[in-house]
């Protein structure tokens, strides 16, 4: 029998195919499996985005924000920063550390004190102020023949505080020492003049000082918004008085 080219190429192919279906077919005796380091390492490579995600978003906000407060016009930083904050000071009333004083001579009152540097300074009646917003120092005196007592204040002075002070309320009436000596003190709180330009006024807690020589009672009179901490101030202030 003679065979052509033609079948001996079919012949082939089907051997071909059929070696093919059989070894698709038969399972693998020693199949790949997957060990203990390949699963971690596909699960490393998995979260790999996650944690560059994770650490990538703060970054990125921190630079925005960054960015945004350094293209605000430039006023939050260096000098306009700084009096921002003076400012915010001030409006609460608390003397800045910062605040110097100066010596100050009193005629009337034959004294020399020291007063806050640059507040601006009036005179009306004999009266010398020494003011800075709603802070002020008050310097005035009067002929008096005895030295003040706490009865003596209680009894003469408060209600003549009451009758011509706005917004009096809450006296208290003590000693203390200063240099100077023995010092008459009352406390009390008041409403403040009226603000030139707004017109608004602040309660304020009031600290009238009462020394006496010689006949002279010269009184010396601090002042800040309720709540100011302005303690270290007016020791300055009322511990530099010096009778002349």
């Amino acid at each position: 029998m003679t065979v052509t080219r033609t079948e001996l190429g079919r012949a082939r192919r089907a051997r071909r195919t059929v070696y093919l279906l059989r070894t698709e077919a038969k399972p693998d005796a020693n199949p790949p499996t997957r060990t203990v380091p390949d699963v971690s390492a596909r699960r490393t490579r998995s979260r790999r985005p996650i944690l560059r995600w994770l650490f990538a978003v703060p970054l990125v906000a921190l630079l925005v924000a960054d960015l945004a407060g350094c293209g605000s016009s430039g006023t939050k930083s260096g000098a306009g920063a700084a009096a921002k904050t003076a400012n915010d000071v001030s409006e609460a009333g608390d003397i800045p550390d910062t605040q110097a004083f100066v010596p100050f001579t009193y005629p009337a009152g034959r004294i020399m004190v020291k007063v806050p540097e640059g507040w601006a300074g009036s005179e009306t009646a004999g009266t010398v102020r020494f003011a800075d917003r709603f802070n002020a120092v008050e310097l005035s005196s009067t002929n008096r023949p005895s030295a003040p007592t706490v009865a003596s204040a209680t009894q003469d002075e408060v209600p003549a505080l009451r009758a011509s002070v706005p917004g009096f309320a809450s006296p208290n009436v003590s000693t203390v020492i200063r240099p100077a000596g023995p010092v008459v003190v009352v406390t009390y709180q008041a409403d403040s003049p009226k603000d030139a330009v707004t017109g608004a006024s602040r309660r304020l807690t009031v600290e009238r000082y009462e020394y006496w020589k010689d006949g002279t009672e010269t009184i010396v009179t601090v002042s800040a918004p309720i709540g100011a901490d302005n303690v270290d101030p007016w020791k300055t202030v009322t511990g530099s008085v010096a009778w002349t």
